[in-house]
């Protein structure tokens, strides 16, 4: 068995999509989720990047990604990175690939001095939340995350 950990390249939204619409049906919200290959690979490989990710290939065969992008702490004065989604294939898990993501965004912020590693995580989703307190990963519990989307994304702009 053959497991390497790459970044994604040209081509590789094909899989990342349809990854991304797994998580969501595995998140309960698949009709919330319209990405397309299209949106996906200008997000990744357009002249200006909005997002990054990383790919496990099991023999070749796409089983687990990570998409992230980069974020800024004003306390520390330096970047970091936020992961958005990390999905592992269900034919694929219990076999580390999820660690191995973490760790590899982990080196990348290391290497290039960055001081956090942030993301989220849905309160029901206890098998993530074991694997993200096993590395360290601590819940930010006095921050509450905010959003604001459609009509009411617009009707802010309007304002």
């Amino acid at each position: 068995m053959t497991e390497t950990i790459r970044r994604v390249r040209p081509g590789d939204e094909i899989e990342l999509t349809a990854m991304i619409h797994e998580l969501a049906e595995f998140e309960r919200a698949a009709e919330q989720c319209t990405v397309t290959e299209s949106q996906l690979r200008t997000a990744l490989f357009g002249d200006q990047p909005t997002v990054h990710g990383h790919l496990v290939e099991i023999d070749g065969e796409a089983a687990a990604g990570a998409l992230w992008f980069y974020n800024f702490s004003t306390w520390d004065g330096v970047a970091g990175i936020y992961l958005e989604d990390l999905y592992v294939r269900p034919r694929f898990r219990r076999r580390g690939l999820a660690r191995k993501l973490l760790a590899t965004l982990a080196r990348e912020c290391v290497a290039h001095g960055y001081t956090r590693l942030s993301w989220a995580v849905l309160d029901w989703n206890v098998d993530a939340i074991a694997l993200y307190e096993s590395v360290g990963g601590k819940p930010q519990r006095e921050w509450i995350t905010y959003r604001v989307s459609g009509p009411e994304l617009s009707a802010l702009a309007e304002s």
